[in-house]
């Protein structure tokens, strides 16, 4: 999203709040005398906050600050990151083994700082076997460690459902 920026003569509020090159705050000052002394400088002046009475306006290379934004907008794109949701299917009859790799990929997915969404499919007669089937779930989420639940488990027509997350350390400063 490209942001448009008056500069100079297209800045038609006046009085407004200066800022030099170097960041010092010249004050409140008319717009006429601002553009003067950004001229005189061999700058732009720039209008940075329109929002706020008065408007804050800054004297600069209008090019030089075209780039800085850019460059700070893509330094915040890199530090972005969407977090995916992978998902893993258990069953009722999974065995152990079967669960520890399960476990595993869980901790693998957990540690790239993505979140797991874990389905327990039930069929047939196995529907009636809830709570069996719901003590295997627990002690399958007991496999996995340094996690959080973000969705608790919580039962579906075909089964169990949860999504967990990981878990957030907390620094402890030393004082």
């Amino acid at each position: 999203m490209q942001k448009r920026y008056r500069t100079n003569q297209y800045i038609r509020i006046s009085p407004v709040q200066v800022i030099d090159e170097s960041g010092k705050n010249l004050g409140v000052m008319d717009t006429y005398e601002a553009l003067r002394i950004a001229q005189e400088r061999g700058l732009d002046l720039i209008e940075i906050a329109p929002t706020v009475r008065p408007p804050v306006c800054k004297i600069m290379d209008f090019g030089k600050f075209k780039y800085q934004r850019e460059k700070g907008e893509r330094e915040h794109g890199k530090k972005q990151k969407e977090t995916e949701i992978k998902s893993l299917r258990i069953g009722f009859t999974t065995g152990k083994h079967d669960l520890e790799l399960r476990a595993k990929q869980a901790e693998k997915f957990l540690a790239e700082g993505d979140k797991v969404k874990i389905d327990m499919i039930l069929r047939g007669r196995e529907k009636s076997l809830r709570d069996f089937a719901q003590k295997k779930f627990g002690q399958f989420l007991e496999m996995i460690p340094e996690k959080e639940l973000e969705q608790a488990l919580k039962r579906t027509p075909q089964g169990f459902i949860a999504i967990i997350k990981p878990q957030i350390k907390t620094r402890i400063s030393h004082e």
